[in-house]
């Protein structure tokens, strides 16, 4: 046994020093990023937001919203062949290149996912998705995903230290999922006592990633927007949200009604309401990692999404970064023992 003395730091726990900036707008800064990933060498630009492959925030429906932005969607690994089958058929090129492919490390999923991407060309991400990318049996299943898919754009996850980092990106991974525990409606950290908070973990992945011309993506922790620009500027290259797009109508959470309010269900993927759905059970060797929330209803999710770029765009200003490229070198982070004035919160409407 171990302590590390150093503190590790969450979003919650630091804010962005502002810096001089030459910008007049928040219209002058661009938010696309372009990157030549290291096995596929597929030069890819887009605005580096994904949603989440959680059942119900990576949805066909959500792929087909956020593709107009240029934003990628990992869809979730639950739908079925003749599911991936018609929504391939029906969707647009466009769609199609910002979508990626979710699988587990299942045989099931190892033959799967070779028949979706035989139905379309344009298809070009795969997400090994697991909750402890620690394993072994983990490394060896990417290894043999990068043989069958050589020119196919690889991420693997999760892991939240640069070690693990550089050997998944050795073993075959374009980019690296980060995060243990962040996430809104993730219990790992209560039930199991692992996890690493997540701007540390960010900082120091994207380090051992970037020494070896790979990439990582920030998975969780990420309340409000302001979080997502610290993320970027702890140097993550892309960054995966859940629960800020949680609650829309491109989502596949079941809608309830409340008093003429409508509420949308929203669950952890090792909650009890996952297992039931996906296993039929909560198996005996097993215990609970997630929760089950209500949360009202938010229509159609691209107000949501312009709302989150806008703030991006903001924290740019701040630093005088004109490319969201740049806000990296332009971030000098605090720490802080507050974040906001909260005395009006119960009094917003």
């Amino acid at each position: 046994m171990r302590i590390e003395e150093d503190m590790k730091l969450g979003f919650k726990d630091v804010l962005i020093r502002p810096k001089r900036s030459t910008l007049k707008s928040r219209s002058e800064v661009d938010l696309i990023r372009s990157f030549i990933f290291k096995y596929s060498n597929y030069s890819w630009s887009g605005i580096p937001i994904i949603a989440s492959n959680m059942d119900t925030i990576g949805t066909f429906k959500m792929a087909i919203s956020l593709s107009k932005f240029r934003i990628l969607t990992a869809i979730h690994k639950y739908y079925s062949f003749n599911e991936w089958k018609n929504f391939i058929n029906q969707s647009s090129k466009e769609t199609l290149e910002h979508v990626i492919v979710s699988i587990g490390t299942s045989d099931v999923d190892f033959f799967k996912v070779q028949k979706i991407f035989s139905l379309s060309s344009a298809l070009k991400y795969i997400c090994i998705d697991v909750a402890n990318g620690y394993s072994e049996h983990f490394v060896d299943f990417l290894k043999k995903i990068r043989n069958i898919f050589p020119d196919k754009i690889i991420c693997a996850g999760n892991v939240v230290t640069g070690e693990m980092v550089e050997e998944l990106i050795l073993s075959g991974a374009d980019i690296v999922k980060v995060g243990i525990g962040p996430g809104s409606v993730c219990t790992t950290r209560v039930k199991t006592g692992v996890g690493y908070p997540q701007l540390s973990a960010i900082i120091e992945c994207s380090d051992a990633a970037h020494g070896l011309n790979g990439q990582i993506i920030s998975d969780g922790g990420c309340v409000v927007s302001g979080d997502i620009a610290k993320a970027f500027g702890g140097g993550s290259d892309f960054v995966m949200l859940g629960g800020m797009l949680a609650g829309h109508y491109e989502c596949s959470g079941k809608i309830i009604e409340e008093d003429s309010k409508k509420f949308m269900l929203f669950y952890g993927m090792s909650s009890d309401s996952a297992m039931k759905i996906y296993s039929g059970e909560i198996r005996g060797y097993r215990a609970s990692e997630g929760k089950r929330v209500k949360l009202p209803f938010r229509g159609n999710v691209d107000a949501t999404v312009r709302d989150i770029l806008g703030g991006i765009r903001s924290s740019c200003t701040y630093v005088g970064a004109q490319k969201l490229k740049e806000l990296t070198k332009r971030t000098t982070f605090i720490k802080v023992n507050e974040q906001e004035n909260c005395i009006f919160n119960n009094f917003t409407y």
